[in-house]
């Protein structure tokens, strides 16, 4: 370890070089993407109004057109802040209240376009480099080159250039996640000096305020305080001490000021389990599996290929599970029990409940402990054995630099990606629309059409009108219109309308989670 001390010039500079380029693509083209469901949900709870009064008001019947849906996607003066606070508790309590705060408070500043509300995204995540930083100092006692390796790595990874351009919290949860965690090793290694009980309550006091954020930020900080609990056990020899009972208290006093969003969620048990969200999120088990070795690649190499995607779990995925599992490996051998068992914690616990009932893009803390651990492994390799060893540690290290660049720029350059999930059908349906000449679109508000309904407005032209009913009611609409086209129809209503109208309906589009049809005389 005395030779991670110091990094060579080359390594510095390129860690401060690799470092820009992360702050470049975190900020480029923040209004290229579509909308995902998730950042569609952002908007609308920065408007405070709720999924039943969009309902109400723009599935009433009537043809409208896309000016209807501006007041449901910006910051309405009408509006206030308990409104945002009020459209989460009764719409979708398992997100609890912070991010959107501070995504309300921004808008209000700088304004409500959607590169406005991303850059939040954006500016949060320049903390992950000093939060990042302050971790592997805690857990490796080094002050740079691992942890420069560690956040040059953090800097263009691909899974870390997404989170940060999305208007949702999942960069912010990051950010806890480092914080909590990093002050809980703080307290732990303080604990063993002797200090004036007024600075026990200060340290301790530091951990329960970063708990308290990262569970006022995301509802899976539970198993990340499932994870610290789980390490102080391990620490203790599984003895009630007083560095047991200390965090006990601090970690109870934490969940007691969370207790609040816990009673909402409670009182809306069925806005928790039946939320649209959940509906598009979950997978099934051997989905979920396959999942979690995609995302693996994904720290690493992100090229959105739908036809590389089997060559990319039979040549490439081997490859990177090889690179992490001889890095825990090494972690393992080399280090003190209190760092290994930290980061393999944070990378399992939060993970294996996961794999059973499987939420995308909500494994963060695996994705830190596994680019922390990869970190130490270069960081060790790149100063050990004889030099034609160290030239292969320098090439695979060039390697990842590479992919991960590669990564990054295409996806500057996208439109859609991945983790649009729906955004990416919606796209192709805007496009066929925009193409017709007089198009009325028709759409009832069953499933997620609602979603559907107000990201396609984001994306349609001045001309697209769009005529929304409820459940299966049948629409009253002329037929002078050039194009009718009827969004994720259910067979009810499209044979009602055949029936009514005496139309033939064809389906013209049919993606994985919207589908477009067309009514023809």
């Amino acid at each position: 370890m005395r030779r991670l001390i110091l990094a060579p010039r080359w390594l510095q500079f390129f860690i401060v070089v690799l470092l820009l380029f992360g702050v470049f693509f975190r900020f480029v083209n923040l209004d290229r993407k579509v909308y995902s469901p998730g950042e569609i949900d952002t908007l609308l709870r920065i408007s405070g109004y709720t999924s039943t009064q969009v309902k109400q008001q723009l599935f009433n019947g009537r043809v409208i057109d896309k000016q209807a849906f501006a007041k449901f996607q910006s910051l309405n003066p009408e509006k206030k802040l308990g409104d945002t606070i009020k459209s989460l508790a009764i719409d979708n309590p398992r997100h609890p209240p912070l991010y959107y705060l501070l995504v309300r408070f921004w808008v209000q500043f700088f304004g409500d376009s959607i590169t406005t509300i991303r850059s939040l995204s954006a500016v949060i995540s320049l903390s992950v480099f000093p939060c990042a930083y302050w971790l592997c100092r805690e857990l490796f006692k080094v002050p740079l080159s691992l942890p420069g390796i560690a956040i040059a790595l953090l800097a263009i990874s691909p899974i870390q250039i997404i989170y940060a351009q999305e208007a949702q919290e999942y960069i912010l949860w990051e950010v806890t996640i480092l914080l909590s965690s990093a002050a809980l090793l703080r307290v732990l290694r303080l604990e063993s000096t002797q200090l004036k009980e007024e600075s026990y309550i200060l340290n301790w006091g530091i951990y329960t305020f970063t708990l308290v954020l990262s569970l006022y930020t995301f509802l899976l900080s539970g198993f990340v305080a499932i994870t610290h609990l789980c390490y102080v056990i391990a620490i203790a020899k599984f003895r009630w001490n007083q560095i047991f009972q200390r965090f006990l208290i601090s970690s109870l006093l934490g969940f007691f000021i969370f207790s609040p969003w816990i009673l909402v969620i409670l009182a809306n048990q069925s806005s928790v389990l039946f939320s649209t969200e959940a509906k598009i999120q979950t997978l099934s088990f051997p989905n979920s599996i396959v999942y979690w070795l995609i995302q693996t690649n994904h720290i690493f190499i992100d090229v959105n290929f739908n036809w590389l995607k089997p060559l990319s779990l039979i040549v490439v995925t081997p490859i990177f599970f090889a690179l992490v599992g001889y890095a825990l490996y090494c972690l393992w051998r080399t280090n003190h029990e209190k760092t290994w068992l930290f980061i393999t914690s944070l990378i399992s616990i939060p993970t294996i409940p996961l794999l059973v009932s499987f939420r995308q893009l909500d494994i963060i803390p695996y994705y830190l402990g596994v680019q922390i651990a990869v970190a130490y492994l270069l960081a060790i390799q790149l100063y050990n054995g004889s030099i034609s060893r160290q030239k292969t540690w320098q090439t695979i290290l060039a390697v990842l630099i590479i992919v991960g660049l590669f990564s990054d720029t295409l996806y500057s350059q996208s439109y859609t990606w991945w983790s649009k999930f729906s955004g990416n059908n919606h796209l192709e349906i805007a496009n066929i629309i925009n193409q017709a000449p007089r198009p009325l679109l028709i759409s009832s508000d069953a499933g997620n059409n609602s979603i559907s309904i107000l990201t396609l407005s984001s994306l349609v032209e001045q001309n697209v009108l769009f005529l929304l009913v409820q459940g299966n009611n049948i629409p009253k609409f002329s037929k002078n219109y050039s194009n009718i086209f009827l969004l994720n129809p259910s067979d009810t209503l499209r044979k009602r309308i055949e029936k009514k109208y005496q139309m033939n309906i064809s389906i013209i589009y049919h993606g994985e989670y919207s589908s477009l049809w067309k009514l023809s005389k």
